[in-house]
This record gives C-alpha cells, structure tokens and sequence, in this order.
C-alpha cells in the first residue's frame, strides 16, 4: 500500500528589517538654514571679510606710516639745564642722564607711544567693525526677507493648490525678473492643471453614468430570466454565470470611480467617529466571515476625525473583506481595534492567512495586483480594495503601512490626522 508522501513544511515568513529604508530621519533645524537665513549669512560674510581685509590694510599702513620699531626722527646731541618729566615715561625723571641714555630712553618712549596708537587704532576699528557687522546682518536679513517675499506668496499659493484649490492663483507683479517668470510659469501650470481636472470630473460623471446604466439593465433582465420557473436548467445556470460577471463588472466599474474620486483632497470633512465605521464594516462582513468560519476580535475605542464618512467606511470595509476573504480555510481570525497613537487616530486589522514575504508588500497596494494570483480569474475581488484603501488614506493627508504578521497573514495599520 503505497503511502502518502508528507506535506511540506510552511514557508518561513523572512525576518522583517531592523531598519526601514523609506523612514525619514527628522533633521534638526538648525542644520537647514532657510534660503533667507544662508542669503543673510552670506551677505554678512561678505561685509565681514571685506571689514577684515581693509582693518587689515588700513593697520599695515599706518605702522608703516609712522615706523614702528624704528629710530626717533630726531637725536639730542647737546643739551645744559634741560629737565624732562613724562608720566608714560618715568625713566626720563631719573635726574639727570647720560646724553646717550637719555637718547636711549627717548627712542623707547616715542616707540611705546607708536605701540600705543596702534593698538588704540586696532581695538576701535574691531569695535567699529563689530557694530557694523551686526548692523549689516541686520540689514541683509531684512533686504533678503524683501527679496523672498515673492517667494513667499508663490508657497502660500502652492499650499492652497495642495489643497485643492486649483483656482487661486499667484498672479505676481514687479519687474520682469526670475520669480516673475518662476510666478507665472506656476500660473500657466495651474490652468493647465485645472482644465484636466475639470476634465477628469467630467469623465467621471459621464463615465458613471454611461457605464452604470447598461450594467443595471443587463443585471435586471438576468433576474428576471432567472426568476421564470419554465426556464430550463441550463438557461438558469447560464444566467446566474452571467449575473455573477455582471456583478464583478459593477464592482470593477464602482472601484475604478472610487479610486479616481479619491485621488484628490477632501474639501468637506465632517467629524466620523472611527470605531462607528469599523463596527458597520464589520456588520457588511459578518455573514461571509461565518461562512469561511473566521472570527472576529479587538477593542474599538471611539477616536473621531475629520474626514468622509463613506470614504473612511471604505477603507474599514476593503480591509476587513480582504482580511476574511484571503484567511486560512478553518480556524482564522480577523482582529480589528482602533484608538489614538502619538497624536494620531489609528485603525489596525490584522488577520490569520498565508505567508506574505515582505519584499511583496508593496505590490498589493498596486491596483489589479493580488498575491500569486493573475489579474484575472479570481473569485475574491478585481484587486481595488488596497489601491482604494490607500487612495483615501492619502486624500485625508494620512497613510497605510503593511507588516507580515509572524506565523501568516498581515497586520494593516491606517493612521490618518485628528
């Protein structure tokens, strides 16, 4: 009797990285400089080293002017009765000198007199060239915040463009300078932006509509052929066949609007209570969950944001089913908890099912890619519900982060703003 061979181990999942290759180092801020701090820096520096190159000049000049070191101009040779005092000199008081110590001590007085002004030049002109220093930071600071200022209002208006307020516009005035030309190339870009915007709303609706109406009609005529009790058996398992192509063909056609309408930011937002959202997700899903024998877990704790009720249900509802559908065949789970984590609001499903390596990660967020499966012939999905998820993460300016769960499946984890 012949004996059934073994089945082979489970793939060990791959050790996750200890480091993330994307992540972001926050930088300090100090170490990068605005345009107007290093434009200030170099135009101080400028006057500064210009400062030190005359003071310099101006110095090497006027010891040479008066002859430092040098002998006195003029030498006493004969002198009766003649009494000298000095206070920077007392060695001249000594009584009287010898002519040539006398000469001597002359010579040693003029020269620390020189010494002396030099030194009184150099300290007043490092003074001098101090306080205009700062004065000529001061003022660089100021011309170049002038300067930037047209910058300035090019990022406020790109700001608001990001939010998807494509019709504001720069509209600069002045000369006819770079950041003119920089100003009005944005706006030139930004009517061209809009235009296709404008257009693609347009598609999107003509498309709803055109795509929508013959796929409504094909799924009414199929129940109503499936619905004649004189039909034969072929007919009818024909029919449901084609009821089931037409249902995908809806969903593929309601994912495709959905990820072309959530591209773009959320103009209207409107408090949602995330663990609302969750929980009706996880009602949508409970029959099919029971069929594929998977359990649900977790906590949800009420954390509202600010964001499209539809949308964010969206997200619960594509990762819950995705969690159910790709589980294991017996005994699987699905755990779904939400709450706050570092000022953020933070919806986590995670689930038992296959292996996931994690150099596949990516790959799923990508749309009509499913893990080893092909892009069509799949019973679980057309393969939108992570580039949706994904698509409305981004438009209520949070993300979504992916991890291989130890032992299969995956631990989803959406962080979106309060």
């Amino acid at each position: 009797m012949a004996t059934t061979p073994a089945p082979p181990p489970p793939p060990r999942i791959p050790p996750r990285p200890t480091w993330d290759p994307k992540e972001q180092r926050p930088s300090l801020p100090w170490l990068r400089p605005t345009i107007r701090i290093r434009l200030t820096l170099l135009y101080g520096g400028m006057f500064l080293i210009a400062g030190i190159v005359l003071l310099s000049m101006i110095y090497l000049l006027a010891a040479q002017a008066i002859s430092t070191g040098n002998q006195p101009p003029f030498k006493i040779v004969e002198f009766t009765d003649v009494r000298v005092t000095s206070d920077r000199c007392p060695a001249v008081n000594q009584g009287e000198l010898p002519l040539e110590q006398f000469n001597t001590e002359i010579a040693r007085c003029i020269d620390l007199e020189r010494q002396a002004a030099l030194d009184s030049l150099l300290s007043r002109s490092l003074l001098a060239l101090l306080g205009l220093a700062v004065i000529a930071f001061a003022f660089g600071y100021a011309m170049a915040g002038r300067v930037l200022s047209p910058l300035g209002r090019i990022i406020r208006t790109a700001r608001a463009v990001a939010g998807s307020d494509l019709s504001r516009r720069i509209e600069l005035d002045g000369p006819d300078d770079e950041l003119k030309e920089l100003a009005d190339t944005f706006d030139d870009m930004l009517e061209r932006l809009q235009r296709a915007f404008t257009a693609q709303q347009r598609f999107v609706g003509n498309a709803s509509h055109e795509l929508r109406t013959p796929l409504a009609i094909n799924r009414t005529l199929l129940e109503v052929h499936l619905s004649d009790p004189d039909a034969p058996p072929e007919l009818q398992q024909l029919g449901r066949t084609l009821l089931a192509t037409n249902e995908r063909s809806e969903q593929l056609v309601e994912g495709l609007l959905l990820l072309a309408r959530s591209d773009n930011q959320i103009v209207e937002r409107k408090p949602v209570d995330l663990a609302e959202v969750a929980t009706r997700a996880l009602d949508q899903v409970r029959g099919e969950a029971a069929t594929r024998d998977v359990e649900f877990r977790g906590a949800r704790s009420s954390v509202v944001v600010q964001g499209n009720g539809v949308l964010l249900e969206r997200i619960a509802l594509n990762l819950v089913q995705n969690a159910v559908r790709y589980n294991v065949p017996e005994g699987g789970w699905v755990e779904v908890t939400t709450g706050t984590e570092q000022g953020q609001a933070v919806l986590v499903v995670t689930n038992t099912g296959p292996v996931v390596p994690a150099y596949e990660i990516d790959n799923l967020f990508e749309p009509f890619r499913r893990l080893r499966t092909e892009r069509t012939g799949s019973d679980k999905g057309v393969g939108l519900g992570l580039s949706i998820v994904r698509s409305v993460a981004r438009a209520h300016g949070g993300h979504i982060t992916a991890i291989p769960r130890e032992g299969g499946g995956l631990v989803m984890r959406v962080t979106l703003p309060l």
